[in-house]
């Protein structure tokens, strides 16, 4: 068995991934740690979790480079990354779920070099990695949506994207933005192209075609829903729609958690799933695609373990078969 460490397990990524996890057949969660919630029981700070897990109590561990554990999962937000690595062991590998590391600038960190973690990319790197920055939700809806041109050299002009993201993108921690009196029957656009997943969207990009030189709009919105985002992305495309959608179709020939839709999409399709469903269409010579995931599991949580499992030689859908709750 694959021993777990949580370093974060209070927020809504943590609880996610502890969800995941008690049902993976090749994982032991040895510590869940948080300095909030340090002596806690699991099930009063992840509800969902009474009479699930064995796991009883939340501990705060100062140094893990004397534990047995295999891997740690990062999970304490923007920032802190740093700081807890460097009680972690050389010898224990780690998935980092905040931004620390995704800009290759910033991603070498004492002798741990890590590598951006969407497997849809660089499937056979991660697999031989031992340090993983896990993308960002919005960064992982939008790209799977521009891998497949991006690969066949086809990004010529401008992309516009707009996104829309749940309640649950803005963490745990209350904030004016995501209180329930504000952001019911509501609906607000912020980071207006500034948004801070706009570096890893180009980074990715420019990394599969280099000579990419045009300009890239996000326009980012709160919702009013709890959980998963929907993109709506287009750009110039001289070739059909039917042309379009053989090149998508082939590139995730070998992907098991992206779909091509041959009708319209909804968020509900891919909510409580690993899943990214695309859906193309074709107005003149503007390509749309529309992509949607559930942003605390493909966006976060499931796209972690994901490529934990490449990471241990599992098959890389091992504990991630779920279905969307539809109604």
């Amino acid at each position: 068995m694959i021993e777990i460490g949580i370093i974060g397990g209070a927020g809504y990524t943590a609880g996610e991934l502890i969800r995941l996890m008690i049902h993976h057949p090749k994982i032991s969660i040895k510590n869940i740690i948080s300095k909030s919630h340090t002596g806690e029981f699991i099930h009063f700070v992840h509800q969902d979790l009474l009479g699930e897990t064995k796991i009883k109590n939340i501990k705060f561990i100062r140094n893990l480079k004397n534990e047995k554990i295999d891997i740690v999962f990062l999970c304490s937000g923007h920032g802190q990354s740093i700081k807890e690595l460097k009680n972690i062991s050389e010898n224990i590998k780690v998935i980092d779920l905040s931004q620390d590391f995704r800009i290759k600038i910033q991603s070498i960190f004492n002798n741990r070099n890590f590598v951006y973690g969407l497997p849809e990319l660089q499937k056979e790197t991660i697999r031989i990695s031992n340090n993983i920055a896990n993308p960002g939700c919005f960064a992982t809806a939008i790209l799977l949506a521009i891998l497949p041109l991006a690969k066949n050299q086809l990004l010529k002009k401008n992309i516009h994207i707009s996104a829309i993201t749940g309640s649950t993108g803005s963490g745990r921690k209350l904030s004016d933005t995501n209180h329930f009196s504000w952001r019911n029957n509501n609906i607000s656009a912020y980071k207006i192209f500034t948004h801070q997943h706009l570096q890893e969207i180009k980074q990715t990009i420019h990394q599969i075609q280099n000579n990419f030189d045009s300009k890239i709009y996000f326009v980012p919105y709160r919702g009013n829903f709890s959980r998963g985002i929907i993109t709506t992305l287009y750009t110039h495309s001289v070739l059909s729609l039917e042309k379009n959608k053989e090149i998508y179709e082939e590139y995730y020939t070998n992907h098991p958690f992206v779909k091509i839709s041959d009708i319209n999409i909804d968020i509900k399709q891919v909510i409580n799933t690993n899943k990214c469903i695309l859906y193309l269409i074709k107005e003149k010579d503007q390509l749309i695609v529309i992509s949607i995931i559930d942003n605390l599991i493909k966006g976060a949580s499931g796209q972690a373990i994901q490529n934990m499992n490449l990471m241990f030689n599992l098959d890389e859908t091992c504990g991630l078969r779920l279905k969307s709750i539809r109604f």
